[in-house]
């Protein structure tokens, strides 16, 4: 009996654990189009279900096309300097886009992107330089080591500048990265760090 016990469960776990994906997708989704058609799509007489999501779709699609030509490029630095510049609603909007990894200059949350040596022998983490000090005549690098998928969770570490390869890489393309559980490309300069 104890056989086809074992059995039963590790099948019923097995196919939770599959079907889990693919039941929160679903339930995304359904979830999505219910908030969307509830603003008031739903009352429309052209309205069938997964219109939408439909329309979120092809307005992306359209904001990315916008800007991603150098017309486009330029209307939304506009648009940005604009958000910026609104009272209180951008310091609000200029955080998310720090956070998101966004944000460039002295200002920027994180600054640039490096590797460091992992806890592991013979591995990496990715970290974000977050400050930049000289502590008794050695650079030294506050970096951020965060999470996947969640790069939220992490933490933070000071490090001897010669002893962190630096990735060529956007702030941005790195967090992307980290909740594609790395399924990106990373850039990494080959070079061993200068002891």
């Amino acid at each position: 009996m104890k056989p086809l016990t074992a059995h039963l469960t590790r099948c019923l776990v097995a196919g939770f654990v599959a079907l889990l994906p693919v039941g929160g997708l679903i339930f995304s989704i359904v979830y999505a189009e219910y908030l969307i058609a509830d603003v008031g799509l739903v009352d429309q007489e052209f309205y069938f279900p997964g219109l939408g999501l439909i329309a979120v779709a092809l307005v992306l699609y359209l904001v990315g096309l916008v800007v991603s030509t150098f017309v486009g490029r330029w209307i939304w630095s506009r648009v940005d300097r604009l958000l910026v510049s609104l009272p209180t609603l951008g310091q609000l909007y200029q955080t998310l886009k720090q956070v998101l990894g966004y944000g460039d200059g002295e200002d920027a949350i994180f600054r640039k992107v490096v590797l460091i040596e992992g806890e592991a022998p013979g591995t990496r983490e990715l970290g974000l330089v977050t400050n930049e000090t000289v502590e008794n005549g050695t650079q030294r690098l506050t970096v951020f080591i965060p999470g996947a998928p969640n790069p939220a969770a992490g933490r933070l570490v000071l490090i001897a500048a010669q002893d962190v390869r630096p990735i060529d890489m956007p702030v941005s393309d790195a967090l992307k990265t980290l909740v594609a559980l790395g399924t990106t490309d990373l850039h990494v300069d080959d070079r061993p760090p200068s002891r």
